[in-house]
């Protein structure tokens, strides 16, 4: 599943990261095997903010749908 599938509240492992802001998204600290937790959505579904590294970070569509994420 991507992250943009998620559910607030739950806890992920990053699988793998495609696309062509796999860079951008390692340098903010999303790395494949790392854990995040969904915290909340926006109200239309973007941005998504996640907690991750002890630091929270809202992300665009685009980079949610670039990051597989499996269930802790």
């Amino acid at each position: 599943m991507t992250l943009s599938e998620a559910i607030p509240t739950t806890t992920y492992r990053v699988i793998k990261i495609d696309g062509k802001d796999l860079v951008r998204i390692m340098e903010m600290g999303i790395t494949p095997h790392s854990e995040l937790q969904v915290i909340r959505k926006a109200p239309l579904g973007y941005p998504i903010e996640i907690k991750i590294r002890g630091y929270l970070l809202s992300l665009r569509k685009e980079e949610c749908e670039a990051i597989e994420v499996e269930l802790i």
